[in-house]
């Protein structure tokens, strides 16, 4: 990566099996994932916690993103902090029944133990989890609850899941050639901060803001921010170790201010190799062990759309027609659905119709009508003629967007 000029900084910018090698490879890598996410500290908050400013040499923001593209760190282990806050309604735990839908889990569905329905408990809320990697073939991550815990462990080709509640375990595969790595989103640190910096381009200012201590490590304080007026994005902070080049702590704040949406930050870190017996694992006994290919079979036979049309295909061609609008932070995805009507409102969407219509506002343009389903972060607009527009913006840069494509 070049050098930039300055601190305030702008750049310009089928068959089944392998089918199968990406769904499996998708739901296997979430201790990797996860461990990416604990690790780059996709986090945020207002301001980093810090107990003093640390005295550091003086950086450029160029340098900073030379350091965190050039760090190595593979071995870690630690603690980290997860707090999301994506103001999403209060449904009554109903949200909760849909994602359990969404993922297959519930009465004949499958495992507690599997790891694509713990993911959904990040999403919201506050959460502690211990971490510990040593190199790409072996991570831990453990979820922290009341009385119990979920832990979830790659070694070599295997992946476990254990919750400690239920007693039951779930236990997949993963390809030892690595093919399934390179199928497998960012993992680690490294790949989280360049996937951050594929964001900055001549709408993106970025600087260093001093330094700052977490989990009592010395850092800097990156701070990139759109420049563009219309995104939610209000700014995006990465703590950088200032030993190893490893964010410690990453926060985005709403340009509506308050909270920050998404707090993810090391509170214990050191990057000593862990124990071997880290990432071993036996089933205790009477656990109930499922694997991944009687996971399969349990929500084929429970009428679940598992075999066949699998639901990432149908969404696939649903977005055929996926189209992006405008650039860098205010980047809009547009698809048009073909369900014309649009969603259910007033007499004709009955009871259904009031429940949406109570999550969403309606709105008006040229384009016509439509409902806006508003997070702190991402908004999206269906439209009566069932197009979709969504994007990390307003509601006013939807209706302008929707307008524009009538």
């Amino acid at each position: 990566m070049a050098p930039y000029e300055s601190e305030d900084m702008t750049t310009e910018g089928e068959a089944d099996e392998p089918r199968t090698r990406r769904r499996r490879a998708a739901r296997y890598v979430v201790p990797v994932t996860v461990m990416g996410l604990a690790a780059a500290t996709i986090g945020l908050v207002p301001a980093l916690a810090d107990s003093g400013d640390p005295d550091l040499p003086e950086i450029t923001a160029a340098q900073l993103i030379e350091k965190i593209a050039q760090s190595d760190v593979e071995q870690l282990s630690g603690t980290v902090k997860i707090t999301t806050d994506l103001g999403l309604p209060n449904l009554g735990g109903l949200e909760s029944g849909l994602a359990s839908g969404a993922m297959g889990q519930g009465e004949d569905g499958g495992s507690s133990a599997d790891p694509s329905a713990k993911l959904t408990e990040l999403a919201s809320g506050t959460h502690t989890l211990r971490v510990a990697a040593d190199g790409p073939d072996r991570q831990k991550v453990s979820l922290l609850e009341n009385a119990a815990e979920y832990s979830l462990i790659h070694n070599g080709k295997d992946v476990w899941g254990y919750d400690s509640a239920s007693n039951e375990v779930y236990h997949g595969t993963v390809d030892e050639s690595g093919e399934d790595r390179e199928q497998q989103p960012p993992a680690t640190p490294k790949d989280f901060a360049e996937e951050a910096l594929k964001s900055v381009d001549d709408t993106t200012s970025v600087t260093v803001d001093g330094t700052a201590q977490v989990a009592g490590r010395d850092a800097y304080k990156l701070v990139v921010k759109p420049r563009q007026s219309g995104s939610t994005v209000g700014a995006i902070s990465i703590a950088v170790d200032h030993e190893t080049g490893m964010p410690l702590k990453f926060t985005l704040t709403p340009s509506s201010g308050g909270a920050a949406v998404v707090d993810v930050g090391f509170t214990k870190v050191g990057f000593d190799r862990p124990a071997a017996s880290t990432f071993e694992f036996t089933p205790p006994k009477g656990a109930e062990v499922t694997e991944d290919g009687e996971l399969d079979q349990g929500r084929e036979h429970s009428g679940k759309p598992e075999k066949g049309p699998k639901p990432e295909e149908d969404l696939g061609k649903g977005l055929d027609g996926l189209k992006m609008l405008g650039e860098g932070w205010n980047s809009i995805a547009t698809f048009d659905t073909g369900a014309e009507g649009g969603l259910p409102t007033g007499e004709a969407g009955g009871d259904l119709g009031g429940f949406l219509g109570s999550l969403g506002d309606r709105v008006e343009g040229d384009f016509g009508t439509g409902t806006v389903f508003s997070t702190r972060l991402v908004n999206a607009l269906i439209t009566e003629d069932g197009k979709v527009y969504a994007g990390a913006v307003t509601k006013d840069a939807l209706v302008k967007a929707a307008d524009a494509g009538k």
